[in-house]
């Protein structure tokens, strides 16, 4: 039986997940006031202010294998927030969950090992899933749900990067690090692709707030104090509902709705999502462990 300080950590788990779901529903409509990679730049740069007031990273090598972490984060999140101007924010959210499934295939490519029955099953599955969301015409996907694969698959290298290099530093300065070069990464994408940066309309200021200080701080930290408690693996099943959390935030908030194949493509999503973390144990357990910290 589960202790009290085990099911608080669990609530705090689907509080965070919740919030991380939500995130695409605040983005979606940030996006009509703001451009997308530059949304990303005021965000991060609100997240790592937020978690310097914390700690400090101190050392020459949190400030590297911070950064280089960091530019596959800034990747990740240019590529998502792009994509959702062109797909919606259900789409988004369950595209992205992919990168549970992404990750124990690149893992098996850097050792050289042929991933496990349970990957290969998880990423049919997925795949299947993918084209009955996206209503596939001839395997054609639309060019927002593209963006969002690159996405995943940019998320999967960050938590390959995680997986050798997070349990080598402090939590929080070497999170607090990413956030600051995918900043400055975004700052200059936004400065030479996106026309400049200026300061945000008011219209976003909600977004910008919610998504750097609720989410990248604050959903973060109950993660981490969760993760404590529960261990990895738990941590990374429950977080797996933030695609559902995702959809319904969409189908609420912004009247987005699935029709029958969309819903079997969802729910065949989650399944491959969930078939990759329970099931495959050798080669996704370290990656289940930075993926707690991939967002």
């Amino acid at each position: 039986m589960s202790s009290p300080t085990q099911r608080r950590a669990i609530l705090a788990l689907v509080a965070a997940a919740f919030l991380f779901g939500a995130t695409f529903v605040v983005v979606k409509s940030a996006l009509d006031h703001i451009a997308p990679v530059e949304f990303v730049a005021w965000r991060f740069l609100i997240g790592a202010v937020v978690l310097a007031t914390l700690t400090l990273p101190k050392g020459k090598k949190i400030w590297w294998r911070g950064a280089v972490a960091g530019a596959a984060l800034f990747a990740g999140f240019a590529l998502q927030t792009a994509g959702l101007q062109f797909t919606t924010a259900s789409n988004s959210a369950l595209i992205t969950g992919l990168y549970v499934v992404f990750t124990p295939f690149l893992a098996s490519a850097l050792s050289r090992r042929w991933p496990s029955p349970w990957v290969v099953a998880g990423a049919l599955t997925a795949f299947a899933g993918v084209a009955l969301l996206t209503g596939v015409d001839g395997l054609s996907l639309g060019r927002g749900d593209w963006l969002t694969v690159g996405c995943a698959l940019a998320f999967a290298v960050h938590i390959i990067i995680l997986a050798h290099w997070a349990h080598q530093h402090p939590v929080i300065p070497f999170t607090m690090v990413q956030m600051g070069v995918t900043s400055l990464l975004a700052f200059a994408f936004a400065m030479f692709f996106e026309g400049g940066v200026g300061l945000p309309d008011r219209s976003v200021w909600a977004a910008l707030a919610l998504t750097g200080i609720g989410v990248t701080a604050g959903a973060y930290l109950l993660q981490i104090w969760a993760q404590t408690v529960v261990g990895p693996s738990t941590t990374a099943v429950v977080l797996a509902a933030e695609p559902a959390f995702g959809v319904a935030a969409g189908w609420i908030v912004l009247g987005e709705h699935l029709d029958v194949s969309g819903w079997i493509g969802a729910g065949l999503i989650l399944t491959a999502i969930y078939i990759v973390i329970t099931r495959q144990r050798d080669e996704a357990s370290r990656a289940a462990e930075a993926v707690t910290v991939a967002h």
